[in-house]
């Protein structure tokens, strides 16, 4: 069975219910504590840095975390193409290692800066709309989805904006179909304005990969949509009408939610045989 390291640094919070969506798709997950020995991680297929705020988010997001030895440990494995899936704080220390975009070989060419957004600011919880484009990643995070690729998903950050001061890295990011999730408004057109696009990001981006594809910062939670009882009631289109018709129904409301579909996706890849598409 496959197994995936479910990376525990002080201060994030999303690591068992990262470790219950692994296991649902037929995963074999493990939490991997921060300061366990990092040659340990070497004995797994894939790796998840969980949301959360990873030493009280000092200096700033995800920058402690970026330089402990089992991130460097991971980045080693990402580079031998093992998958690596940062989530909110997660994707911000895997863009503070240079991992994302990761375009030039130890550098940190971008940021997740603060919220902006008209009349806002600091931390935003509510569910939003991306979709998924084409890219290095596709196959890899995505290849779960059918028909419509717009899925809502939840976001909860304070700093999840993409950005970065070097037009050459920005235009690598749009041309090399990088930014693999965007924000989308509810006809599933770029989001041009709050609440749409709830940050600012550069490009929509609600996350990007490296050229390769097998690094992912995902600044949603998939983790926190990935069963159908934690839609919203009052949610617009196919998936809140769906989470409306199981009110009453434990066995409907425990069915996949959107999020389902990345982690479905990188079962299928590590060769999961029981993964099932999600079909939006």
């Amino acid at each position: 069975m496959a197994r995936v390291a479910v990376l525990q640094i002080p201060g994030v919070n999303c690591e068992y219910e990262t470790v219950r969506v692994l296991e649902e798709v037929g995963l074999e997950a493990r939490i991997v504590r921060s300061n366990e020995p990092s040659s340990a991680l070497a004995d797994f297929d894939a790796f998840v840095l969980p949301g959360g705020f990873a030493f009280q988010d000092r200096i700033r997001a995800g920058a402690v975390a970026a330089k402990l030895p089992a991130v460097e440990r991971i980045a080693a494995e990402a580079g031998e193409g093992k998958p690596v899936l940062g989530v909110c704080n997660g994707a911000q220390v895997l863009v503070e290692a240079g991992l994302v975009p990761g375009l030039e070989r130890g550098a940190v060419e971008m940021a997740l800066a603060p919220n902006r957004a008209p009349r806002r600011q600091g931390y935003l919880c509510r569910w939003t709309r991306v979709r998924a484009g084409q890219g290095p990643g596709a196959a890899l995070w995505t290849s779960a989805l059918e028909g419509d690729r717009v899925v809502p998903l939840p976001i909860a950050h304070g700093e999840g904006r993409f950005e970065t001061a070097d037009p050459a890295v920005a235009a690598r990011i749009e041309t090399g179909g990088l930014a693999l999730f965007r924000y989308v408004d509810a006809e599933g057109s770029p989001a041009a304005h709050y609440p749409d696009d709830p940050n600012g990001a550069m490009l929509q981006a609600a996350g990007i990969t490296n050229a390769r594809g097998n690094v992912l910062a995902l600044m949603p939670h998939p983790e926190r949509g990935s069963w159908l009882f934690q839609v919203p009631l009052d949610w617009a289109g196919a998936w809140g009408e769906r989470r409306r018709s199981a009110v009453g129904s434990r066995s409907a409301l425990d069915e996949a939610g959107p999020g389902r579909f990345l982690f479905e996706s990188l079962a299928r890849h590590l060769g999961v045989p029981r993964a099932e598409r999600v079909v939006a």
